[in-house]
């Protein structure tokens, strides 16, 4: 969409070396999910945040399979530096589509996933992630569409696993060990 475009070109107007350099850096949290799984990991390793790490791991692995494996193949939107010459990316140009910004699946799943757990903690992850968010748009990799349905995606599926799946999970390792105890 042509506003799309519009609002991505007057984020160009505010480039400046330091934004370059920092949305760069938010950027890479993103990277893979890497930053957000080995965060997950450390969570794992404490008895007390156990549970939050295998909810933030959960909440990724499931936003994932839906948003990068089936959304990005289904719709397969065109990145806007590929679709208006005037836009340019500041990073490494990213392959495949654009819809959604996996990025941002990525960190919201897991800052959602602290959050429903930890509100202070999550508070400060929400923030990280609107800021990786943004990093996207700014540096002209994705359209602001691209990043709400981002956003939506890794919410929900936080929010479901919270809620849904990972008290399923638990009843079902309780019934396993009653029958292991018999």
């Amino acid at each position: 969409m042509l506003w799309e475009a519009q609002f991505l070109q007057s984020l160009q107007a505010i480039r400046s070396p330091f934004l370059d350099k920092a949305m760069e850096i938010l950027s890479m949290l993103g990277d893979h999910g890497l930053f957000c799984i080995c965060l997950g990991l450390i969570l794992l390793i404490f008895s007390k945040t156990r549970s939050t790490g295998i909810k933030v791991l959960l909440s990724m692995a499931i936003a994932y399979i839906v948003a990068n494996l089936i959304i990005k193949n289904v719709v397969g939107r065109v990145r806007p530096f590929e679709a208006y010459p005037y836009l340019e990316a500041l990073i490494k140009k990213p392959h495949g589509s654009s819809f959604p910004s996996g990025h941002t699946v990525n960190v919201f799943a897991a800052a959602t996933a602290i959050f429903l757990d930890n509100k202070k903690w999550g508070t400060f992850a929400l923030i990280i992630a609107a800021l990786v968010a943004f990093s996207r748009l700014y540096n002209c990799v994705h359209y602001p569409t691209d990043v709400l349905a981002g956003v939506a995606i890794g919410v929900i599926f936080a929010v479901l696993v919270h809620y849904f799946v990972f008290p399923a999970c638990e009843r079902g390792v309780k019934r396993l060990r009653s029958r292991k105890e018999k």
